[in-house]
């Protein structure tokens, strides 16, 4: 028996909370964790990046079967469960931290992604331009381990019940064919 291919895929869409539980419900993907990229210091907690001082967003990290679950899938989820029109901003959540981003680790992810965002575009699916930003993948920097997993550590929390939990209802309407079962 061949052992299954993994591959990587990193993406920040507001609170890395959302983007994680979400994924996290996926047929094919192994491991979801949550964290920070794209500042310039190493090593940042949770308190400096919540500053907006340090140029992080919080993004999470996605090892996948590419067999099972495709990039395009992940992608599509990401247009599904944040507004890729608004700078820096997940609805009550603002600041850089909260950033729109495709962290791409390949060509073949740059290109994929640049697709998706000419297509959605065409699409005309938002009043607003799409300002995600696609850019190469800098260092990852996991997030504290009370961060992994929150919403179902977590589901009675206030910010979990207003704003995790209706992303995850959306994205189990969606993709209905395509979660654990």
């Amino acid at each position: 028996m061949t052992a299954a291919r993994s591959e990587t895929a990193i993406f920040g869409g507001g609170c890395f909370w959302c983007l994680d539980a979400v994924y996290r419900q996926l047929r094919g993907v192994a491991r979801v964790e949550s964290g920070y990229a794209g500042g310039d210091s190493p090593r940042p907690s949770y308190e400096e990046v919540c500053t907006g001082m340090t140029g992080h967003a919080e993004v999470v990290r996605v090892t996948y079967d590419p067999s099972v679950v495709t990039y395009r899938d992940l992608l599509d989820v990401l247009f599904t469960i944040h507004d890729p029109t608004t700078l820096n901003r997940q609805g009550a959540d603002v600041g850089t931290q909260y950033r729109s981003v495709i962290y791409y680790l390949s060509p073949e992810q740059q290109g994929e992604a640049e697709r998706a965002v000419a297509e959605l575009e065409a699409e005309g699916r938002w009043d607003d331009p799409i300002v995600t930003a696609i850019e190469p993948a800098p260092e990852f920097y996991a997030a504290e381990s009370y961060h992994q997993d929150y919403f179902a550590r977590n589901p009675g929390q206030g910010y979990c019940r207003a704003v995790v939990a209706p992303k995850v209802a959306k994205a189990r309407k969606q993709f209905l064919e395509k979660l654990v079962r």
